[in-house]
């Protein structure tokens, strides 16, 4: 049995988020000694690291502690994200650029001086040209497309920078960063609801809590094209690529693309409902993004191959007891509160009698 010494060690730097607390399972299962690190810890599950280090990024001395050693691997999906009603709006630029900015600066910093030979970057798809997005039909999303560079938000821009900070430090430092351009990674244990959520566990939210025969709404006229991957495809893709010697810049996503409404009918279907779509004005980012997949195909000899539909029936029964949870917790407290304005309104009923006696 491998002791605690000479066992493999990796560092995840955003363990308490979706992806990142997937990998950390991922990483235990595999049998590493993982570090987790981020502000909050997982939202839905308990942290399989082995040790889960609260904290701010941004603080290069707080970089400085948690990279005390050498790490075999570090994973840097620390960010300052959210879906298109959180990175759309435009109230949230200056923090998205000044916190994500930051973190990538320290963790480059600390690691190339603690000789660490790999760092993982999870970069996303919202880099690429929105001039290139504009056709929902053929979205333009080859890896080599990515210049003119015209991201269509201010969080595509700073993934975009922090692209070539990884590279600039792969050149001149001798690292071995590999980068990889998420395409809507999706599954349980994701953030469902508050603003940061993005498509698919909004849609999915959104028909749990619908009557059959209802409506929903959604954001636009639905046409607009995405593909979404599943967490597990994600997870197998990023440990594939980390421990390759192919730096990327990669795309990880699926090419099953569909529209928005056509994601509105699927989940739709899973949960036996019928809805009526109500098209409102909301954030819709760019009119079409699809995952172009031959580079990663070539590069490692794999590519995400698990279908929209099985993804979606796993994160939909896993939402859907979110829902009824939190209904059933409302319901209770409801009533809790019920009881006890009712034992108040009897003591004052009885104040009120003495008074009068």
């Amino acid at each position: 049995m491998m002791t605690r010494m000479n066992r493999q060690r990796a560092l995840v730097c955003g363990a308490g988020g979706f992806i990142g607390s997937h990998i950390v399972k991922r990483l235990k299962a595999e049998g590493w000694w993982v570090r987790g690190v981020d502000q909050k810890l997982p939202l839905f599950s308990e942290t399989e690291a082995d040790e889960f280090v609260r904290g701010d990024l941004r603080s290069s001395d707080f970089c400085q502690k948690i990279v005390d050693r050498r790490f075999d691997e570090v994973y840097q999906l620390a960010a300052d994200m959210g879906g298109a009603g959180y990175i759309f709006i435009g109230a949230h630029d200056a923090d998205i650029m000044h916190n994500s900015a930051t973190i990538n600066l320290n963790m480059l910093d600390v690691c190339s001086k603690r000789n660490i030979p790999r760092v993982f970057y999870s970069s996303s798809a919202c880099m690429y040209p929105a001039y290139n997005q504009e056709d929902p039909d053929n979205p333009l999303c080859v890896e080599s497309s990515a210049y003119p560079a015209a991201p269509d938000s201010e969080y595509g821009w700073e993934k975009l920078f922090s692209e070539r900070l990884y590279l600039a430090y792969n050149r001149n430092h001798g690292m071995l960063n590999s980068i990889a351009r998420y395409h809507n990674i999706f599954g349980p244990e994701g953030v469902w609801e508050g603003g940061k959520e993005k498509a698919p566990a909004a849609i999915c939210r959104k028909v749990a809590q619908a009557t059959n025969g209802g409506e929903i709404e959604i954001w636009g006229d639905g046409n607009q094209t995405r593909s979404f991957l599943f967490i597990d495809e994600c997870i197998e893709g990023t440990i594939r690529l980390t421990r390759s010697d192919f730096p990327g810049p990669v795309n990880i996503g699926s090419e099953e693309m569909v529209t928005i409404n056509q994601l509105v009918s699927m989940v739709c279907d899973i949960a036996g409902k019928r809805l009526h779509k109500k098209h409102i004005n909301g954030p819709t980012g760019v009119r079409g993004r699809n995952s172009d997949n031959r580079l990663i195909e070539l590069s490692l000899g794999w590519k995400p191959s698990a279908t929209l539909a099985a993804g979606l029936e796993q994160t939909y029964d896993w939402i859907e007891q979110q829902v009824r949870r939190k209904h059933a917790q409302a319901t209770q407290n409801s009533e809790s509160g019920l009881h006890t304005r009712k034992i108040v309104g009897e003591r004052a009923d009885m104040a009120n009698l003495h008074i009068l006696n």
